[in-house]
């Protein structure tokens, strides 16, 4: 059986790893080691899982390879040490992540597939167009990373880099399940969030899971033609049916979800979308995080005076809702919200 014909032992859940030793004929317990080897200790090869017996390694190399991703490049911000990696997958594909430092802690944003079909206006990821999901080890694998270049543990995790994770759904909360396991990273449930453009039986998919993880959504308008025009992916979605899905995720799980909007100069930011806004975030528990638009090659999107983010949490807070002004980070090596693309990805490939 040739290299090719195995399977990424890191494309499994923990079901399939659970099926896996079954059928190898050994007990369930082999699992969690194996889990632990993958996902804790980072092993790129069964020969160094030292504590399953040598037939078993050798049996498992028949079957199965583990993917190990390349660093191809890793860019560190001169002015917060945020750092942003791009790495080669098995196949080539390149995806990127991006580690944050802070104090006392360590946040990665993950991909969950490579490129995006979304393709929302103010996002440079959507311009690469969609090429393939990540298996849920490419997305571990990015977090365990970075958490390897800067020498420490990883605190918060959140699957806001290329992709829509709820279009890749089964694999990203098998990400999620890997980064919060105590063999793994060991991450908590509440400090791993995805970040969805809202697509709504996602929502309503993870409103249901045992976990406590967190869920953020990409608002960015609060009227309808606005947000279509923004984000054409959901046109035909209601608005309304959306408030009414966040509703019932409050209502089933009782956790907070957080809505982004990026401020654009002249889009989103006059008085009527922030009466707008106000209006679909009264009544229900949320956290807004505003984030003035960052720059991005090819668009003529621009970010708003200053005073208008201030006007806009302002206002929320006076309605009720809480509201911050996102921090930026790592702008100066284009690693703020909505910059990741595929473009030095494309550069990474010839």
């Amino acid at each position: 059986m040739t290299g090719r014909e195995r399977t990424d032992v890191k494309s499994l859940d923990r079901d399939g790893l659970a099926e896996a030793m079954k059928t190898l004929g050994e007990p369930a317990y082999r699992a969690r080691q194996l889990e632990r080897w993958l996902y804790g200790r980072r092993a790129a090869s069964f020969s160094e899982m030292s504590d399953l017996p040598s037939a078993l390694r050798d049996r498992l190399d028949t079957s199965y390879s583990v993917g190990v991703p390349a660093l191809v490049d890793r860019r560190v911000s001169r002015l917060d040490d945020t750092r942003r990696y791009l790495w080669r997958l098995d196949d080539g594909v390149v995806v990127e992540s991006v580690g944050m430092p802070g104090e006392g802690r360590l946040t990665v944003c993950f991909s969950s597939q490579a490129g995006c079909a979304m393709g929302c206006r103010f996002c440079a990821t959507g311009a690469g167009g969609f090429v393939r999901d990540l298996t849920p080890g490419e997305m571990v694998d990015q977090v365990t990373g970075v958490a390897a270049d800067f020498e420490c543990r990883v605190s918060n995790a959140v699957a806001m880099g290329q992709g829509e994770p709820f279009a890749n759904y089964d694999a990203t909360i098998c990400a999620l399940r890997y980064l919060n396991s105590p063999e793994g990273p060991g991450i908590g449930a509440r400090h791993l969030t995805v970040s969805t453009c809202g697509v709504l039986s996602g929502i309503r998919r993870f409103a249901a899971e045992p976990e406590q993880f967190t869920l953020a959504v990409s608002l960015h308008a609060a009227r309808q033609a606005t947000r279509d025009r923004l984000m054409p992916a959901l046109r035909g979605q209601p608005l309304v049916r959306l408030r009414s899905t966040l509703v019932g995720y409050v209502t089933a799980t009782g956790r907070r979800p957080t809505l982004e909007y990026a401020l654009i100069e002249g889009v989103n930011d006059g008085e009527g979308d922030l009466r707008a806004l106000v209006r679909f975030c009264e009544g229900l528990l949320c956290h807004v995080n505003i984030i003035p638009v960052n720059p991005i090659e090819g668009t003529a999107l621009a970010r708003p005076p200053r005073e208008v983010p201030k006007r806009f949490v302002e206002t929320l807070a006076a309605s009720g809702v809480e509201a911050t002004v996102r921090v930026e980070r790592g702008a100066d090596i284009d690693a703020a919200c909505g910059q990741l693309s595929q473009l030095h990805a494309a550069d990474a490939r010839e």
